[in-house]
């Protein structure tokens, strides 16, 4: 199955979240903090208000109580609209 987002909205793949710390100190699930870091699988065709500034394959940063969760098969997906992508990462 294939996610085709409609207008301004992306499809973001949510990266996993970090195990350790960077001193090396093991997390907990319970201390774990959902990333807010994400690829871009899927964008939107835009709307004539709206051009569409991310593509495929870019790692993002979106809000953090942004979007709507979808899961497909074993993926899980978060479709969020374009506004809600605070930032690139390069």
């Amino acid at each position: 199955m294939k996610l085709t987002p409609l207008g301004d909205r992306v499809v973001l793949k949510q990266l996993e979240a970090e195990t350790t710390t960077k001193s090396g100190i093991v997390l907990t699930t319970a201390s774990q903090e959902k990333p807010q870091e994400a690829e871009v699988v899927a964008v939107g065709p835009g709307t004539e208000e709206v051009k569409m500034e991310v593509s495929v394959g870019q790692k993002v940063i979106y809000s953090k109580y942004a979007g709507t969760e979808v899961k497909l098969g074993d993926d899980e997906f978060i479709i969020v609209k374009q506004n809600d992508i605070l930032a690139v990462v390069e």
